[in-house]
């Protein structure tokens, strides 16, 4: 991709449809007078009241709880250093993203234009009132460090500074389990740090704060190591200094156990990492480039254990590991600032977590057979779901030990259940899906690459990493889309089915073909006309091994794609119908719909058939599929056919796959309500159970259903996902948007994926 093209992207995602990336969203009912009469005048004058009898009530009738600023005076913004408040904002919106998505936190950000350290602390404690926390970005060190201190000392809301302490905590947990690994003692291991920023100085206070000795620790800045004759070090960086005189950093390097990089890319040799002591744990982490590239570090050393910056590598030390969780356990028992107890407890309770083993939806997330504790795995990925429900508990339970909790939390089992539900509301699972298809692109062939959306999806599938496009059409019109969307890549081939180059591998195609139905009324003059046919040209790439994954249906009608696909690639073997499925992403978490695409009218046995389809595919993103059988009655209700057939296909289900969780017929409210479903239909299977498989009894209630909830709640969909086919193939749903056709793209790959798998597990 294009530099330009890149900015550009950047600046259209900033900009459109609306701009920025958080909004404010109404948390009440707002419909009626009545609605507007209790959140405003007169009804809101009695929370008021309340309030100022007991200013804790703030904390029961607003959002303060749930409220954290994150705010910056813009004076060190990532790699762009002093750029001011205003451009500082949208690192500050996105940062407000991450909060809400990984722990369900809403934040205002806030931008204060002052460079003044009285000033701005000022400034934070005169609003701090609106707030459960405050979480300081992008500040400038010196300043950055007595701001926070200050703030922590004058407030009673936790404070944190995540650019120091949020590095500290997640490297500090992969150190532990390094030391492990290389079966080293943390009081006896020699630390090198690179760099004496504000992160360095969290991470050392912290490796001290672990066991590491003052004496075995060096650190060095541009000008060299910290040493106590300097005259310039500040006062925490002189906590630091050392005695014994270091000539460079390789000197320092030699013999050393740990070398930690806050610095720059490439300041690391592979002689000073051959000098290093056995086992050496290296934490190279600069961005974008690490001290050393971790491919030669790997090579130098075999027994290296690494981590970087960067989501490319293994043991990615991710800040996104630490803020939302350390804030949500802290803001769930309302504790006055966040301490060094607690986050030494995110420390273990991170560097636990990597040692226990992995759900499968982290193995499938990040493409593999299993991820175990190891020199690769040593913390926790980003996507893992566990998360919300181990580090926050860790946070607040030391809250409570240390005194500084105002709110403890009385029932834990309960606590852990409302974390779970809280992350009911992103689309975690559709960056996950796009994850797996990054770790093992395959190559996806576009039957309409000649109309610009699809084309545009196969733009960002190629610049994403997530396959390869072979895009089908004319070649004057793709190359002249291409050239109006910036889309230039080498490897990307273009093929046009009509044109005389293709004769050959037509003449071919139709051979094979022919072969396969010439007994079902095909004559071989019928084949080599349909091979000029996209769908059966693509069908035939796919079937002959040219391409691994297709995908069609953008401006034709779904039963018009699907036939020459059920006649070139057929029925996967034991499947009898083939069906489809959409992945939902609501705001109660993710739910499948089936069949949203083929069977009009499924009877009993096929709607069972449907459902094992579907829990087939439920499984593939990681999830035990809980499936509900859908009808306008509820259990025997109504003895009417269209709702007997959901009882007999139960009944077929239970009989013959007692291990399914799967129960109906039931209505879609029961389906969804859990705790209605336990009061009403106790003896339900599923009773009490949070159902994810949605099972509609005909195409008209699926498709219909599926629309709505996309529509109406702007739901994110991935599909229709078309299960029991023999190859990877996926018809797309008559107008996709681009963002769709990239979501099932990458739904495609990791279809290809699994089924490569499957085979290579025969073997």
């Amino acid at each position: 991709m294009s530099n330009q093209r890149k900015r550009r992207e950047a600046l259209v995602y900033h900009a459109k449809p609306q701009p920025g990336k958080i909004k404010v969203v109404p948390a009440k009912k707002y419909s009626t007078q009545r609605d507007l009469s209790l959140a405003y005048s007169p009804g809101v004058a009695e929370p008021c009241r309340e309030i100022y009898k007991d200013k804790d009530n703030v904390y029961k009738y607003t959002t303060k709880g749930n409220l954290v600023a994150v705010i910056t005076n813009g004076t060190a913004v990532l790699g762009l250093g002093d750029i001011g408040p205003e451009a500082s904002k949208p690192v500050m919106e996105g940062k407000g993203l991450l909060f809400k998505i990984f722990s369900d936190i809403d934040v205002f950000d806030i931008e204060v234009d002052t460079k003044d350290v009285d000033t701005f602390v000022q400034t934070v404690k005169a609003i701090a009132p609106t707030f459960g926390g405050i979480n300081l970005e992008d500040i400038a060190a010196p300043e950055a460090f007595e701001i926070e201190r200050r703030l922590k000392e004058e407030l009673d809301i936790p404070v944190m500074h995540d650019d120091q302490h949020g590095t500290a905590i997640i490297s500090a947990a992969a150190l532990i389990n390094a030391l492990e690994l290389a079966g080293k003692k943390i009081g006896k291991v020699k630390v090198v740090i690179s760099g004496a920023g504000s992160a360095a100085m969290a991470c050392a206070q912290l490796y001290l704060a672990l066991g590491v000795q003052p004496k075995n620790m060096v650190m060095f800045d541009v000008k060299g190591v910290l040493h106590q004759d300097r005259n310039d070090l500040s006062d925490l960086q002189r906590q630091f200094a050392v005695k014994k005189r270091y000539d460079s950093l390789a000197d320092a390097m030699n013999g050393a156990d740990v070398f930690l990089g806050l610095s720059v890319g490439n300041i690391v040799t592979p002689e000073m990492l051959k000098s290093m002591a056995k086992n050496p744990i290296v934490f190279a982490m600069a961005n974008p480039d690490p001290e050393i590239n971790y491919d030669l570090a790997r090579s130098t050393r075999k027994d290296i254990i690494m981590a970087t910056g960067r989501s490319d590598h293994p043991n990615q030390v991710n800040n996104v590991l630490g803020f939302p969780f350390i804030f949500r356990g802290a803001l769930d028992v309302r504790a006055t600032k966040i301490n060094e107890e607690m986050k030494m407890a995110a420390v273990h309770a991170l560097a636990n977590l990597a040692r226990e083993a992995v759900p499968e939806q982290v193995n499938i997330a990040y493409g593999e057979t299993r991820l175990n504790f190891g020199r690769d795995y040593i913390i926790p990925k980003p996507f893992d779901p566990r998360l919300i429900s181990v580090v926050p508990p860790a946070v607040a339970k030391a809250a409570m030990e240390s005194g500084v909790a105002r709110s403890p939390i009385q029932d834990w089992e309960r606590y852990q259940e409302e974390l779970l539900e809280r992350m009911g509301n992103d689309n975690k699972i559709t960056r996950l899906l796009m994850s797996r298809a990054k770790m093992n692109p395959k190559r996806i062939v576009y039957a309409e690459a000649d109309h610009l959306d699809v084309l545009k999806a196969a733009q960002i599938v190629h610049d994403e990493g997530i396959g390869l496009p072979i895009l089908l059409g004319r070649k004057d019109v793709i190359r002249e889309l291409m050239d109006e969307i910036d889309f230039h890549a080498e490897d990307v081939a273009i093929i046009d089915t009509k044109s005389d180059e293709e004769e050959e591998r037509r003449k071919r195609y139709a051979q094979v073909f022919w072969k396969d139905r010439h007994r079902k009324g095909v004559t071989l003059y019928d084949a080599e006309l349909l091979m000029r046919q996209r769908n059966y040209f693509a069908a035939m790439m796919v079937n002959e091994g040219d391409a691994d994954v297709l995908l069609s249906g953008y401006s034709r009608a779904y039963p018009s794609v699907l036939k020459p696909l059920l006649e070139l690639i057929g029925k996967a073997p034991g499947v009898s119908r083939v069906a489809a499925t959409n992945l939902m992403n609501t705001s109660r978490g993710p739910i499948f719909i089936s069949d949203t695409a083929v069977n009009v009218d499924p009877s009993a046995k096929e709607l069972a058939k449907i459902a094992q389809l579907t829990a087939n595919t439920v499984k593939l993103f990681g999830l035990e599929p809980v499936i509900a059988m859908l009808s306008y009655s509820n259990f025997g209700s109504s003895r009417n056919e269209r709702a007997t057939k959901v009882k007999e296909a139960v009944a077929y289900l239970h009989r013959f796959y007692p291990e399914m969780i799967v129960d109906g017929e039931m209505q879609t409210d029961f389906a969804l309500n859990k705790e209605l479903l336990q009061k009403k239909f106790p003896f339900s299977k599923i009773a009490g159970k949070k159902v994810n498989t949605l099972v509609f009894p005909s195409l008209n209630s699926g498709n219909s259903t599926y629309k709505l909830i996309k529509e109406l709640n702007q739901a994110e969909s991935v599909g229709p996902i078309l299960m029991g086919m023999n190859k990877p193939v996926h018809v797309l749903q008559l107008g996709s948007s681009v963002e769709e056709m990239v979501n099932m793209s990458a739904m495609a790959v990791v279809d290809a994926q699994e089924r490569e798998r499957k085979e290579q597990a025969k073997r």
